[in-house]
């Protein structure tokens, strides 16, 4: 039987308790379906030779497949016009990079990167091999200036034009051999092919190799991400604010916070060491770097989303919402609740069960239940029509042996719902499944069409970019009424790269809810 509804939460508590809602750890680094052998190759950086695990043609083909699943799970920020301004500064940029110079090999030279703004609140910028970049929104609201903007952008090229991640590759392959790096979900408890399952991330991220890169790695693109923006005109030393705000971060909550990579240099070193580097560069270059163009910066800025989007779906009292595409489902007490793009997944907090909800490839639920069997590799215990809520549905439970001998319970519903098919999936152990399967059918069956006024209006919380109208410290400038529950004050006076306590001069813009 379906959950109760709980009573319908107002348009404020919406908003404020949005920060519920959360997304899945942002894959870092470069999967492969093939792992390649170690062989050598050059550096377009050094122009020495080292070794890799993949070749360049390899590199970019990696890159390639990769970037339409990193496209798929995360989403691409919807704002064109953001979008052309972070490519614009980027082409900038990688114009001084080794990538661009005569003396680097051609099939080097000639390289399209591709430089996209992700949609997720996480503070991250990463890259992978063959000339994708990213840069989420979380990140790019975080920035100050332009010139900020630049160092991050020269980082993560510098990172694939030294083919680190290749070279990572190849010292992974010397000293283990061929590993899947990380804890995939679902791993421990299920097993590692099923872990994956529930990830549901198919094709080359399916097998994603942690490929870390080290501490020099990544003090290199440091030392390479500095050297670009001065040469391409920007104040450098600029850069530095932006990893004091990371520092912060750190320390208001703690190591959980992603904050561009576990393996990067610590923060606060960097404040020291970028204006040492922009320094340096100032002075081998005739027309040194000044600018910082924050103006512009924040006319590119302006309306960005902050913190997660209920848009996009957000969980209230044990419901979970999606006002764009109308529907509810609950889910069950004390769960984790992971949302994406693409899929929601939900974790039992010992991990010994999961629960997957996607779109289905199929036009109706006995054509996606049909596929479903088909492909489980497993055997059909059970399948029938039924409906929920009224709405045309098929549920089936399969039987599948893992790898590792393990015997898993998949228990799906297919809901025919506004021309789409909705598919739940819940996984378990068989022998914990009868502990779990009332969860299931509970969460699977509850889903219905969503129609409270107050969820489907529910907006996220963008950004404003206001002049300061009086000299005061900076938390005089914040309206607490208006922060939604997951921004507390001290986030917006790092988001602006002040202290709340800091004066604000007239005219100073500032970054505020709007």
């Amino acid at each position: 039987m379906p959950a109760p509804r709980p009573s319908a939460p107002s348009a404020r508590a919406l908003r404020r308790r949005a920060a519920r809602w959360a997304l899945a750890p942002v894959l870092l680094l470069l999967a492969t379906v093939a792992t390649g052998c170690v062989s050598t190759g050059v550096n377009p950086v050094t122009g020495n030779t080292r070794a890799y695990g993949y070749s360049w043609d390899e590199e970019v083909e990696l890159g390639r497949t990769a970037d339409k699943q990193i496209q798929n799970q995360y989403g691409v920020y919807e704002d064109e016009a953001l979008q052309q301004y972070v490519d614009e500064v980027a082409q900038k940029v990688l114009a001084e990079s080794h990538m661009r110079r005569p003396s680097t090999p051609q099939r080097f030279r000639e390289t399209e990167f591709e430089f996209r703004v992700l949609d997720s609140p996480i503070i991250n910028a990463f890259a992978l091999p063959g000339g994708y970049v990213y840069v989420t929104r979380g990140l790019v609201a975080h920035l100050n200036n332009e010139a900020q903007l630049a160092v991050v952008l020269g980082h993560e090229i510098a990172h694939v034009e030294a083919r680190h991640a290749s070279q990572q590759a190849a010292r992974r392959q010397f000293t283990q051999g061929l590993l899947v790096g990380g804890a995939v979900l679902g791993q421990a408890a299920l097993g590692g092919n099923v872990g994956r399952q529930v990830l549901n991330l198919g094709g080359t991220a399916a097998q994603l190799l942690s490929l870390r890169y080290s501490r020099d790695n990544e003090r290199e693109s440091d030392r390479l991400g500095v050297e670009y923006a001065a040469k391409a005109g920007y104040d450098a030393a600029e850069g530095a604010a932006f990893f004091e705000s990371l520092e912060r971060k750190q320390e208001q909550s703690g190591p959980s916070i992603p904050t561009w990579q576990s393996t990067h240099p610590d923060p606060g070193a960097r404040q020291q060491t970028i204006p040492q580097l922009a320094q340096k560069w100032a002075a081998r270059t005739e027309r040194p770097g000044t600018l910082v163009n924050q103006r512009s910066y924040y006319e590119a800025l302006g309306g960005i989303v902050v913190g997660p989007n209920p848009r996009q779906g957000f969980t209230e009292d044990d419901m979970f919402y999606h006002p764009d595409l109308a529907f509810q489902f609950s889910t069950p007490a004390g769960w984790a609740v992971q949302n994406q793009p693409r899929r929601v997944v939900l974790i039992e907090p010992n991990e010994e069960a999961y629960l997957l909800f996607r779109i289905a490839d199929a036009d109706t639920p006995a054509a996606a239940a049909r596929t479903f069997a088909e492909e489980s590799g497993g055997t059909v215990q059970e399948r029938r029509a039924t409906t929920v809520q009224g709405k045309s549905a098929e549920r089936i439970r399969v039987e599948v042996t893992t790898s590792q001998g393990q015997t898993v319970q998949r228990l799906a519903y297919f809901i025919a719902y506004e021309g789409r098919v909705y598919a739940f999936e819940g996984l378990t152990l068989a022998a914990r499944y009868d502990t779990y399967r009332r969860a299931f059918e509970s969460t699977m069956t509850s889903f219905a069409r969503l129609t409270d006024a107050d969820a489907l209006n529910v907006q996220p919380t963008r950004l404003a970019i206001r002049p300061a109208d009086r000299e005061a410290p900076f938390r005089a400038f914040i309206d607490r009424s208006a922060l939604p529950n997951d921004l507390t004050p001290s986030d917006l006076a790092i988001l602006n790269q002040l202290r709340l306590d800091e004066p604000v001069r007239p005219s100073r813009m500032l970054k505020l809810p709007d």
